[in-house]
């Protein structure tokens, strides 16, 4: 799922977008943050949906093997276990997953060539084969081909990296979430009632983390240049330009939380965006943000400005 730390990336990259562009309309921005969020979901549904066309995929395999000028014995008798797994079969009597599929338009999104690829590589698995020739037809065991599936063919295929890649411009940084998206779902199905399996949620709180990310982009934003102010007090000796865009952003927005989110704990707050350098700045920049955000914790606590509300949120 998407936690806080996902969500300040999709925030960081929107306003490291709007610096960059000519464009300075707010609201294009914020649409554009909203819709980098459900994209992750739309990432998810994908996937499911290509599981469940490789999975349907074994009866049109069977049949080609069935029709080929001189089918062996083997290719008359295909097994076709796959086409009713019990995963597969859950998911598609699923009603939010039906509706997703249609409001994400997935029927358009593989060809058959693509299925096809996937099936093969599956097809010549030593997982797979173990699956056909295992008696076990308990759900623990049909999730097990499928979270196979997911894990080893589908996340790992050259065409499906180069189709999300075309699709989806966060592709790379959303993977990780993809996945823990897929392994919840797979643990959320563990009943052969229909109704009583969900898909994995987004986020667990979307109406508050919504609000958290708009407010943080729209703060960030407005309020940059007053904030940079901060920052440039304590950078006095490093020339503008060898201090990466990235780590200014990091620092504003931090200084936004600081100020204006009552509820995060200051350390939070800090520990975030040093942790979120590590993977999306330089190799020095977390010990120069921690540095520089010290200071200014300092001189915002000196001036009255760090209002925090609950036990601990102070320090």
């Amino acid at each position: 799922m998407l936690n806080r730390r996902h969500l300040r990336v999709k925030v960081l990259q929107t306003i490291y977008a709007f610096q960059q562009s000519d464009d300075k309309n707010i609201n294009n921005f914020e649409k554009a943050l909203l819709k980098s969020v459900d994209q992750v979901y739309e990432m998810y549904i994908w996937v499911l949906a290509l599981a469940s066309e490789v999975a349907e995929y074994a009866l049109v395999d069977a049949e080609d093997r069935a029709n080929k000028f001189l089918p062996t014995e083997h290719d008359l008798n295909a097994n076709t276990r796959l086409a009713n797994n019990t995963f597969i079969e859950l998911l598609q009597q699923n009603e939010e997953f039906v509706d997703l599929c249609k409001k994400y338009k997935v029927d358009a999104v593989f060809d058959m060539e693509t299925v096809k690829s996937i099936f093969h590589i599956l097809k010549q698995s030593p997982e797979y084969v173990a699956y056909l020739e295992n008696e076990d037809r308990s759900l623990k065991a049909e999730k097990d081909i499928i979270k196979f599936i997911f894990k080893k063919i589908i996340l790992k295929s050259p065409a499906i990296e180069q189709i999300f890649d075309e699709h989806f411009i966060n592709w790379t940084t959303d993977k990780d979430v993809l996945q823990a998206l897929l392994a919840k779902t797979l643990k959320n199905f563990n009943s052969e009632d229909p109704e009583k399996n969900k898909l994995a949620q987004l986020c667990p709180n979307w109406v508050d983390d919504k609000e958290f990310i708009v407010d943080l982009f729209r703060l960030t934003t407005r309020h940059g240049e007053d904030y940079q102010i901060y920052i440039s007090g304590k950078t006095k000796n490093w020339e503008a330009d060898r201090i990466a865009l990235i780590d200014t952003l990091l620092m504003r927005m931090a200084i936004t939380e600081l100020l204006n989110f009552s509820s995060i704990p200051v350390k939070v707050t800090i520990n975030e965006y040093i942790e979120i350098s590590k993977e999306f700045s330089t190799p020095k920049s977390n010990s120069f943000i921690n540095g520089i955000l010290d200071k200014i914790l300092i001189e915002l606590q000196k001036e009255g400005k760090i209002r925090k509300f609950g036990r601990g949120l102070i320090g």
